[in-house]
């Protein structure tokens, strides 16, 4: 069986570089970029067998367990159909113990565990050189060698689970935000720090925790030992094989499962096809998220509105520069107006529905809901977008100590724009290009509402963000300790303007329905 298996594996691999020869191209030029990728991340790996075994230890401990979360997750990510489904062997009347094993080992002959086994080989001989032992280092690549590829097999496991009872394009999309909302200010963070051949204290820190924990217990074995932590060493030993054995156990327990239970197909048909709509929570406020969430990334007038922002927040830095402003200082200029531009992008949003609001009134939808579900699709494209610049901005800066109060004037002004955006479209929307038109087709306005709409949103929350602001100036100009006070100012004002406007523009919103649907009616 393990013998078939592997063959079967080989001949999958062999027909990714089959067809037309465009595709062919394409997939050698990913690989041979990806060779080259690896290859760099194992000479780095084998650089650090030459120097200090403190900063081994980090980097080792902090990759092994990005690997080990890479491999848990990944397969939710990419979202593809995993060809060795114990699945699809059911019908082969195979026993379920053998063929786990058997698919664990075809699980080595691909392109992510060849990557994989580079790096805990290259680690292995890096900490040889060390002078570590070479039964530990041995172990310990092994271990978690094994460990990430069990969990890419449970992870694919329970993502074609998934994805036989749910749509999960719309789900994998949140789960791309989330990691760059978490990946990517961490990276940037690394990357400004100054190793100088030894770790810094905030690394150090988080590598000791890690050495110790299920994601980089098995990668931090020889770190921990190599320090003389001897208890210490015991306990990550122990921490990782347990892991590790865990994992094998649950990935038997998963292939007995696949083979002894039948999917229930009801719930296919039922979800099928219903988009965000079937990922949204069943209330209102769900389907009025799930159906703006459709206009924003897929109406051309939402799409040319969110490109302009990024634009409104560099448009300021030459001018700054030939103006004499250092360049440090004016790194931080464009991520509070690209947050001011992200709550105030809402500010006509009722009037880009069109006739279309009708739905909502003849429904019954409470003010509430509607207000509530037209900031998710915002929030969805501000926070992401948020969480990359700040960390850019600061580490342009030079100093990672402003960072929260960043973080505070941000939040500041984007929930309080979008808080007084909610009632702004409510009380006073006016006429935009309807569905079809271009984004700056202009029409014909009666009264200056569109104006001064506009002005009080964006003068609004500037003034009730100026106590973020200043807290955020004195954090500049005299003790960076005020960063953090501009923090929590920053996100609770934030919060409370956005909660009030949720609810201010949801009563104002049902008082005015017949006013919105005469309004609708006419532009």
């Amino acid at each position: 069986m393990a013998a078939r298996i592997l063959q079967l594996r080989l001949a999958l691999l062999a027909a990714a570089f089959r067809g037309s020869p465009g595709n062919v191209a394409r997939r050698v030029v990913g690989v041979a970029v990806l060779a080259a990728g690896v290859a760099a991340v194992c000479a780095g790996a084998l650089s650090l067998g030459s120097g200090d075994a403190s900063v081994a230890a980090a980097v080792f401990a902090l990759v092994g367990a990005a690997a080990v979360i890479g491999f848990a997750v990944g397969p939710f990510l990419a979202g593809a159909e995993d060809p060795l489904d114990p699945r699809r062997f059911a019908v082969l009347g195979e026993q379920p113990a053998p063929l786990a094993g058997s698919l664990l080992v075809a699980s080595v002959v691909s392109v992510p565990s060849a990557a994989l086994l580079a790096f805990d080989v290259s680690a292995a001989v890096a900490w040889a050189q060390l002078g570590a032992p070479i039964v530990v280092t041995a172990l310990s690549s092994l271990v978690h060698l094994v460990t990430c590829l069990v969990l890419a097999r449970i992870s694919m496991v329970l993502a074609s689970g998934v994805m036989r009872t749910r749509r999960t394009r719309e789900l994998s999309s949140l789960f791309v935000l989330g990691l760059i909302i978490v990946v990517f200010p961490v990276v940037v963070f690394l990357s400004s720090l100054e190793w100088d051949g030894r770790v810094p204290e905030q690394i150090g820190v988080v590598a000791d925790a890690l050495a110790v924990t299920p994601l980089g217990a098995a990668s931090g074995i020889p770190g921990v030992l190599s320090v003389g932590a001897g208890a210490l060493g015991w306990i990550a030993g122990a921490v990782a094989v347990a892991t590790a054995a865990l994992a094998v156990l649950w990935w038997f327990w998963l292939v007995r499962r696949a083979l002894t239970t039948v999917d229930n197909p009801v719930e296919v048909r039922e979800r099928g096809g219903l988009g965000w709509f079937g990922l949204a929570p069943g209330i209102p406020a769900g389907a009025i998220a799930a159906r703006s969430i459709i206009y924003w990334f897929s109406d051309v007038r939402y799409i040319a509105n969110l490109i302009i922002i990024p634009i409104a927040g560099l448009l300021p830095i030459i001018p700054l520069l030939v103006a004499g402003v250092p360049p440090e200082v004016t790194a931080l200029v464009p991520v509070p107006i690209m947050a001011l531009f992200f709550g105030w992008v809402a500010h006509n949003d009722t009037a880009y529905d069109s006739s279309a609001i009708w739905i909502h009134i003849v429904a019954g939808v409470d003010g509430f809901s509607d207000r509530l579900g037209r900031t998710i699709p915002v929030l969805l494209t501000a926070i992401p977008v948020l969480a990359v610049t700040i960390p850019v901005s600061v580490a342009l800066y030079g100093r990672w100590a402003i960072l929260p109060g960043m973080v505070g004037a941000a939040a500041s002004l984007f929930l309080c724009g979008l808080g007084l955006s909610c009632i702004s479209s409510a009380v006073a929307p006016y006429a935009v290009p309807t569905p079809g038109d271009g984004p700056f087709q202009q029409p014909q306005r009666t009264g200056s509402i569109g104006i001064w709409s506009q002005g009080l949103v964006m003068g609004i929350a500037l003034v009730l963000s100026l106590p973020t602001l200043w807290y955020l100036w004195l954090a500049l100009s005299e003790d960076v300790s005020f960063a953090l006070t501009a923090q929590w100012v920053g996100l609770g004002s934030g919060i409370a303007v956005l909660a009030l406007g949720v609810l201010i523009g949801g009563a104002i919103f049902q008082r005015r329905e017949s006013m919105i649907m005469e309004f609708a009616g006419t532009t």
